[in-house]
């Protein structure tokens, strides 16, 4: 089909494929790809999983062959009629076996969240405590904890400092002011 022909008639690559129509619209309903629609089927028509053996035959077939299985095709009129007389979950647990990111709740999820909480609060309490057992003269009660020695500012030997005090190994000899 090339550009001109779909740019008309969008849907006649619907018409022509109505089988796979079925196990698109079915895709859509479950919210879930055409091939795990197909491994769903298989599984509930022969009560076990897909074999490894036919996925690449069964892939080919419906992707590039537009042949659709009849368990297929079953399954999919079973699940649009399902939507169709509204008793149908999509987020059943049996529509998303195959999803391995598909959790509608988190396990011990409330339970977790606490622990985290409580580990934590005894992380950051701890690492509070510990820095303030640390500090024998703090200047303040709060983080940073600095000592007040840390906080002097006047230490007589130091070589910087205010401009009009001159170290007496910089005059050499020289008097002060002139």
């Amino acid at each position: 089909m090339n550009l001109f022909q779909t740019l008309m008639r969008p849907d006649r690559e619907e018409l022509e494929s109505g089988q796979r129509t079925l196990v698109v619209k079915a895709a859509n309903i479950l919210q879930v790809g055409e091939f795990q629609l197909l491994q769903l089927a298989y599984r509930e028509w022969h009560n076990k999983d897909l074999p490894e053996a036919l996925v690449s035959q069964l892939f080919s077939s419906y992707m590039l062959k537009d042949r659709v299985p009849h368990w297929a095709r079953h399954y999919a009129r079973k699940i649009i009629d399902a939507d169709a007389a509204g008793g149908l979950n999509d987020n059943a647990p049996v529509f998303h076996v195959y999803d391995h990111e598909y959790r509608t709740s988190v396990p011990d999820g409330v339970r977790r969240f606490w622990l985290a909480v409580g580990v934590l609060t005894l992380f950051i309490g701890g690492a509070i405590v510990l820095a303030d057992l640390s500090v024998t003269t703090p200047a303040s009660q709060f983080p940073p904890y600095l000592n007040e020695e840390d906080l002097n500012a006047n230490k007589p030997n130091t070589p910087y400092g205010r401009t009009d005090i001159i170290p007496a190994l910089a005059n050499r000899g020289k008097p002060v002011g002139n």
